[in-house]
Parts: structure tokens; sequence; C-alpha cells
């Protein structure tokens, strides 16, 4: 009767203990939902963590990774799933905030449990994440965070996207030796996804013999672009590299617009939103060109394939963040091929060669978890992105 008692008193204990946990996480913007396809008969189902800004600044481009996550979980698991094993995603909302990435990578790795984690998030939320998984040996693919700090975590952290610096370059490569620009000015965010890009950019263009007369960096909500593009001018540009997400890019291009600039503009994947940037800006920004990992012109099957899947589940052409989302569990599944424990997911993932995705093909992994594949570039024709030309130097593509 006592004994009973006590368990009784635990279970009780145990529910408000739960209860306070799920108001504290919800007070901190963040839900947990998760995406299975369940058949009879499977093997014991794999926990995937997944996180994204689902709300916030950067709600755009979270609901269009969590979509693409789902949509590649949906056809794993139509397909047999991996090894049998289907996938379940354990999904939260980061709400673009570094401090709720900790609290989710907390959770997934000590109530949830998950096998492995993909991160659809920015590098600032998934820099802070990083190292968490690190410490408890779960592998973690970053879909789009470009900030080289975030494989410099650790041996179980992987980049899907190609780091700042890597693109940086690449966007040099258009604006200096495609376009000619010998005098460069640059508008930046300022963020870890900004400086990784400017010292990128700024490295080869100098190796290209560019002069670069201006840098300059925002704040998130920039309003106004003008005394920056203007002084920029009066200091000889004669071509500008646009580091910005795509809400600040709208406010530049109008801008530059407004101010009848025709100089040569390269972006980067940072515009690469099909909601946020391409249809609400259209052809006022028509001769932009853009670093990207994303060919939405590919012959390949797979890219293919995924353009016209997430067109018909959710309505619009999909955009850098969803190919990258998508092309992250298409690795994870290939690894978890080779074994399900943390070392040997890990071991498969680096070990990854030659590997087509959505985004292009996967030559290699580093050593330092880095992915070494072609940069795409693309220019804005009518209002719609096309495929522009292809850096793929390896000493350039190779971080």
């Amino acid at each position: 009767m006592g004994s009973h008692g006590k368990v009784g008193f635990k279970v009780v204990l145990a529910v408000a203990v739960a209860l306070i946990t799920a108001v504290g996480l919800a007070a901190c913007g963040s839900t947990s939902t998760s995406t299975s396809n369940t058949s009879p008969g499977a093997k014991t189902a794999i926990k995937i963590g997944f996180f994204a800004p689902e709300s916030g600044f950067a709600a755009a481009d979270g609901a269009s990774a969590y979509d693409a996550a789902k949509l590649a979980v949906n056809e794993i698991n139509a397909s047999g799933g991996a090894g049998g094993h289907q996938l379940q995603v354990i999904n939260y909302d980061d709400a673009s905030d570094p401090s709720q990435a900790v609290t989710t990578a907390t959770r997934l790795v000590t109530q949830d449990h998950v096998t492995a984690v993909v991160s659809g998030s920015y590098s600032d939320q998934t820099l802070a994440a990083a190292p968490i998984f690190q410490r408890n040996n779960v592998p973690m693919l970053a879909a789009y965070a470009v900030s080289p700090g975030v494989p410099a975590s650790g041996d179980f952290i992987f980049q899907q996207d190609f780091n700042g610096v890597v693109e940086g370059r690449a966007a040099a490569v258009a604006l200096v030796q495609d376009l000619g620009v010998k005098k460069v000015a640059i508008v930046a965010i300022k963020n870890d996804f900004g400086s990784s890009l400017v010292q990128g950019f700024r490295q080869e263009a100098a190796a290209l013999g560019a002069e670069v007369v201006a840098i300059d960096y925002n704040q998130f909500g920039e309003k106004d672009f003008t005394p920056i593009l203007t002084r920029d001018k009066s200091k000889g540009a004669t071509g500008f590299f646009m580091a910005e997400y795509y809400s600040e890019a709208q406010q530049f291009i109008n801008n530059w617009n407004t101010l009848g600039f025709k100089y040569p503009l390269v972006g980067t994947e940072g515009i690469d939103s099909t909601t946020q940037f391409f249809q609400p800006v259209g052809k006022a920004a028509d001769g932009l060109v853009f670093t990207t990992p994303f060919n939405r012109d590919s012959t390949e099957p797979v890219a293919q394939k995924f353009s016209a899947s997430f067109t018909a589940a959710y309505g619009h052409v999909p955009d850098m963040v969803a190919a990258t989302t998508y092309d992250s569990f298409l690795v994870l599944k290939n690894a978890l091929l080779k074994g399900t424990s943390a070392t040997q997911i890990r071991d498969a993932i680096a070990a990854t060669t030659n590997f087509v995705g959505t985004t292009g093909t996967i030559i290699k992994y580093n050593g330092h978890g880095e992915v070494v594949k072609a940069i795409d570039l693309q220019v804005i024709k009518n209002g719609e992105p096309h495929h522009y030309g292809t850096v793929d130097n390896l000493q350039l593509i190779t971080p």
C-alpha cells in the first residue's frame, strides 16, 4: 500500500514536470510535431530531429524548409524507408532565435532521443545548436547554414550547403571575372552570413585584380540603402556585391531602381526565396546574378522530380532552402543504409562521394564536415531565376 502511494506520487510529479516543461517551451515559441508514415510490420522508426525558423523574421524560409523535410520523409517512407526503417521527423520552431535553438537542441537530445538531426535554420541558430549535438555524438546536417563555424563545431557536424567563404569567392568570379567589374562596392548584412561571404569575396576579388572601394554593413530591417548606394557611387564603384536576405534585398532593389543604377549587380543565396523575393520583386530585379546551390534549369532527374513534387504539394516552385533541406534527408537516408549507430551515420556521411542530389553533385566532404560541390550562378530574367553559369574550379569550391 505504501509503495503504491510512492509510485502514484512519482507519476503525478512526472506529469506536473512534463506540463511545466511543455508550457515553458511553448512560451519560448517552440512547438513539436512529428511526421512519419509507419506501415504494419516495419522495423522500429528512426527519429530525426529538425528545427527551422517557422516564426520570426525568417518564417518564410522556415516554412519552405519544413515543407521540403516533410516531402522528403514521406517519399523515403513510401519507398520502404531507410533499410526498412521508417523515418519520423521531430520538428521544432526555433523562432529565428539562437537561444531557442539551444532549447530545441537540448530537448531533441535529452527528451526526444533522436538518432540524427537536420538543421533547417540560419547560421546563428545552427551555430548555437551544433555544440550540443556534438557533445552528445548526434550527427547533424546543416541544410543551408553557411557559416564556417558550423562544421568547426566537431566531427559529427556537416554542411550540406557550401560555406560562405566559398560562396563569396564564386560571387567575385561572377562580378569581376565574368562581368568585368574592376571597382567594387560591397553591401552586406551584419552577421555571420554576411561576414563570411564578404571574406571570401574580398579574397577572390583581390586575386582577380579588382579593387574594393567600399564595404558597408547594415542591420536587419534596413529601410533605406540610398545613402550607402549614393556614397559608394561617389567612391567610383562600377559594380556591386549585395550579401543580403530577401527582406533587405527587396529594399535594396527598390532604392537601386529609384536611383536609376545600371551597374552590374551580384547577390547570393540570401535572396533565393520564391515567395519573398522572386514573386514580389519580379522584373524589377532583372539582370541580377546570384550564387546559389539550386539550379532551376537542372536536367538531373532527381532535381526535376523534386521541383515537380514540391510544386504539386505546396502550390509554388521550390527555392534554395527547400532544395538543400530535401538533399539533407537524401544524404541522411543514404548514410542510414550503412548503419544506424551515431558513428556509423557520421562515418557514412563523411565518406559520401559523387552523390547526385537536387542541388548538384556532392563531390565529397573535405574531412572537416564541409561539402565540396559546384556553385550555380542564376540570373533573373522576366522576373524569374534561370541558369547563368557554374563555378566549378576545384580550388575555389574547396573550403
